[in-house]
Parts: C-alpha cells; structure tokens; sequence
C-alpha cells in the first residue's frame, strides 16, 4: 500500500476498516485450515485466525475506548479499500490464495504503520499498533515460506500426473 495520509479520514472509520480487515482475514484462515489436508499447514492456518481474532478483539477495545457511546457497525466498504482474499473456485492452486494473503497482509503491515501515527497522543495504543505492524508482517513471512513449499508440491503434482498419461 502507498503512503497515504489518513488523517484526512476519521478515526473511528479506520478502525471500523482495521475490524473489517481482520474480521476477513480471520474467516478466510479459518476457511483454508478446514479445507487444507496437510496438518503442518493447518495448523498454521489455524494460528493465523486466532491471530486475527486477537488483533479484531483488541481493535474492538480501542474503538469501544476511544469511542465509549458508538456502537461498532463494521462497514461493508470501509473508508481505506484494504486488499481481500477471494477464492474464486476450489480449483485455484493454494498457492494462489496464499499469495493474496500475503498482499493482504503486507497491507495491513502497512496500514498498521500509518495508524499508528494518529496514536501521538496514546504511547500505549501506538505502540500495540505498531506491534501488530510488526505481527503482519511476521503473517507474512509465514505466508511466505508456506507458498513456495506449496509451489514446489504443485509443480511436483503436476509433474507425477504427466507421467501417468500416454498409451
């Protein structure tokens, strides 16, 4: 995500956009870790929704904080377009959904950074931001090493199933 200036849009919408964000991701892990076979990476997938779930609950506490009589109503088109995970069909190769995960996550990284900043007045809201800047990015990694594992088992899929064919 390019630098933005989101002090030109309000707080408590993107914090709403911040919720949303691991609201989706957190149902698209969840979604992969039941449909994945390998226990290593389902397990991962697992992790990576509890994750979420934590960073959605503490978003939650910030907005309830700073914002004591508004109700959180998450958006359905949040204020900053966050990237998403979108799995077309079941035919799309792991690897593929990884790879927006990790777009996904870079953006949170990215965001995370930036919404920081509109912390100066609270060191201790800052700095769990900036922490889940840091987490994001470690998602991201994590996202990493399991695609390229999975790139090399795809390739190697497809080679085994070309040795089956001919006469």
């Amino acid at each position: 995500m390019e630098k933005m200036d989101l002090s030109k849009f309000a707080l408590a919408d993107l914090l709403l956009t911040a919720v949303k964000s691991e609201i989706s991701s957190q149902e698209i892990y969840a979604r992969l870790a039941l449909q994945v076979k390998n226990a290593f990476l389902q397990e991962r997938m697992n992790f990576l929704a509890m994750e979420e779930g934590k960073h959605r609950q503490a978003l939650e506490n910030i907005f309830h904080q700073r914002f004591p009589d508004r109700e959180i109503i998450v958006p359905e088109h949040p204020v900053v377009p966050l990237p998403e995970i979108h799995i077309s069909d079941e035919q799309v190769p792991l690897s593929e959904i990884i790879a927006q995960a990790m777009k996904s996550e870079q953006a949170a990284h990215d965001f995370y950074l930036q919404l920081a900043e509109l912390f100066n007045d609270d060191s201790e809201k800052k700095n769990l931001l900036l922490y889940f800047s840091m987490m994001e990015m470690g998602h991201y990694k994590l996202l990493d090493l399991e695609k390229n594992n999975l790139e090399r088992l795809e390739e190697f899929s497809q080679e085994q199933e070309l040795i089956h064919l001919g006469p």
